[in-house]
């Protein structure tokens, strides 16, 4: 048995000119007040344009290989990319589905030809992508869609309903699962389609807060080629489990993301809190500590994957995704963070919070980090983060059965 490499936390030469690259070019670069929301038309342009913006610099995709538009870097790079950009508060990354949760199924599942055609023009989000894997009468339930693809000449045909579908107001592409066969989960294949195709109709799903993050879509005879199957006919429950684990470990919530927040959050307390309220100061100290400890997490994970000389290992955040029931525990534990930074913040504001100002500090100071409606919104969409990619009471399920070994839940 060999020993477990020790998590490495000295950055060598090229790390830290890589951070400082990165740094620079944000610095330089990244827009100094918020994009118009991504959800609109405005929005949707301008998130673009600054996609390749980013893509122009060969910062939109680091880890991916050269040839895809990304520099090849390894895990611990990206993660510094990552720390980097949500530091600087770079605009969100309206490509998320495609960039986070197929790129590393194509990566894993995808044939050259796919790669090769779809994955730069993800990269530079001329093919914004939408995940359609919801239905009305499925719930919870990816394996009990039914939405259907008929073999046809040189395709298929897809029929059906898809719902919550994140980002289809305003996507190109989608990509979800689609009956073929009989069986619950060997009768499934993955499909990517044209959102403008004929017979696609794409309904927006208003929010309460007037924003249309998500679509209904309405599938009637739509023509799929054999070339946008993703994995093997009948075989696409595998192919979606290998999405749903990126989708719930570290490529679509880098802990970057958390660490960025924790700052903000502890710059915050030390300008506006009450310094005598030791309780509220001890949940800050709390949420900087997890945010912290997710990124020590990861920074070991990338040590080992950068020891692992496999032939073939991915790079990235591919390797760093974990998979499996590591991801049911990431998911838990970053979805549970985030509320609770974010309830923190909103105690900490008090009645700033709703009203959507800026809290000053006990010299009169206007607080940069102390915007209520950001805060506010954050504390919204990080409701939702015990529900999607899996809800968090079914990833307990998941880690007490499969990690724990405790008997199976009565089903």
């Amino acid at each position: 048995m060999t020993q477990a490499s020790a998590m490495n936390l000295d950055l060598d030469d090229e790390a830290r000119t890589f951070r400082a690259e990165v740094r620079s070019w944000l610095t330089a670069n990244a827009p100094t007040t918020p994009l118009p929301p991504m959800d609109t038309a405005d929005g949707d342009a301008a998130h673009r344009a600054w996609e390749r913006h980013l893509a122009q610099a060969r910062l939109s995709v680091v880890a991916w290989p050269t040839a895809y538009g990304g520099r090849n870097v390894p895990p611990l790079h990206w993660l510094i990319f990552e720390e980097e950009y949500h530091l600087a508060r770079a605009p969100a990354r309206i490509n998320q589905n495609g960039l986070f949760l197929l790129a590393p199924t194509l990566f894993t599942h995808g044939t050259a030809e796919q790669r090769t055609r779809l994955l730069p023009r993800m990269a530079r989000a001329d093919d914004v992508w939408a995940q359609a894997w919801s239905e009305p009468d499925a719930g919870s339930d990816l394996a009990a869609i039914r939405s259907r693809a008929v073999r046809t000449d040189g395709g298929w045909l897809l029929s059906g309903q898809k719902t919550w579908s994140s980002r289809a107001a305003h996507a190109d592409r989608a990509f979800g699962l689609f009956r073929t066969g009989a069986d619950r989960h060997q009768g499934l294949t993955y499909l990517m389609f044209d959102l403008h195709a004929d017979g696609v109709t794409v309904r927006p799903i208003r929010q309460l807060g007037g924003a249309t993050g998500f679509a209904e879509i309405f599938l009637d005879r739509v023509f799929v080629p054999d070339a946008d199957v993703l994995g093997e006919v009948d075989q696409g429950w595998a192919v979606a489990m290998s999405t749903a684990g990126h989708e719930r470990g570290l490529s679509l919530r880098s802990p970057g993301r958390f660490t960025a927040a924790a700052q903000r959050l502890v710059r915050l307390w030390l300008r506006s809190g009450d310094q005598a309220d030791r309780s509220l100061r001890d949940r800050v100290v709390d949420v900087w500590i997890a945010a912290q400890a997710y990124r020590m997490h990861s920074y070991g994970t990338a040590t080992r994957r950068a020891d692992d000389h496999t032939p073939g290992q991915q790079r990235g955040p591919v390797a760093l995704s974990g998979g499996g029931h590591a991801a049911s525990m990431t998911k838990v534990f970053w979805s549970e963070l985030d509320v609770a930074l974010h309830e923190v913040a909103l105690d900490l504001l008090g009645p700033y919070a709703e009203t959507g100002g800026r809290r000053t500090d006990p010299a009169g100071r206007v607080d940069d980090d102390g915007s209520g409606d950001a805060w506010l919104d954050g504390y919204l969409f990080s409701l939702a983060g015990p529900i999607y990619a899996g809800t968090n009471e079914i990833q307990r399920t998941v880690i007490a059965e499969r990690v724990l070994g405790l008997p199976r839940d009565r089903r």
